[in-house]
């Protein structure tokens, strides 16, 4: 009996197998694709270079006022304020259209950044859709995560929780601190 029964199941593969090729991630670029963990990981990493930026230009402009003009310092450290948020958001909008291509759809719906309420709804669709298995139209799937976008995606999740945490515990120690503070109070010396 060397002839399979024509009713026996198939036996090749029914679904389709991935890509063995990535694409390139250009952070200044608008080609490409770029996914979740890597849009999250990036997202973060230049948001907090962009603050890190903004503290020691505004540590150094306290510093120099000191023995400067202050009016001048303040145009100064306004205007390079202003240049570094406009390169963010540019690099922002960059970012944006890459996670777009990486589920098929147009770059164009990043201009969504701008405009109020739509950004929340746009970034909650940037962080909940998957990305299309294989190629798509704007070219291979982005490559695997590396560690160190994963943890850089993991802050933004670690700085939710620790913040929830310290608005439940320092008011239950400021409440406590009270708490004692009236019973130290309140208790009357022994006498002899």
């Amino acid at each position: 009996m060397n002839n399979p029964s024509p009713y026996q199941p198939p036996r090749g593969a029914i679904t389709p197998t991935s890509s063995k090729e990535f694409g390139e991630v250009k952070i200044l670029s608008a080609q490409g694709r770029l996914g979740r963990v890597r849009y999250i990981g990036y997202s973060v990493g230049i948001g907090l270079l962009v603050n890190l930026i903004l503290a020691l230009i505004g540590g150094l402009a306290a510093f120099l006022q000191q023995g400067g003009s202050a009016e001048s310092m303040g145009m100064l450290t306004g205007s390079i304020m202003i240049v570094l948020g406009i390169a963010a958001l540019a690099v922002s909008i960059l970012l944006t259209i890459q996670r777009l291509h990486d589920f098929n759809a147009s770059g164009w719906w990043s201009v969504l950044i701008i405009v109020p309420l739509a950004n929340m709804v746009l970034y909650l669709i940037l962080l909940i859709m998957p990305g299309t298995q294989g190629p798509n139209r704007f070219g291979n799937p982005p490559p695997p995560n590396t560690l160190g976008v994963t943890l850089l995606a993991l802050i933004l999740p670690l700085i939710f929780v620790m913040g929830i945490i310290a608005a439940i515990a320092i008011p239950a120690y400021m409440d406590y601190m009270e708490r004692t503070r009236e019973a130290t109070s309140n208790s009357a010396p022994l006498q002899e």
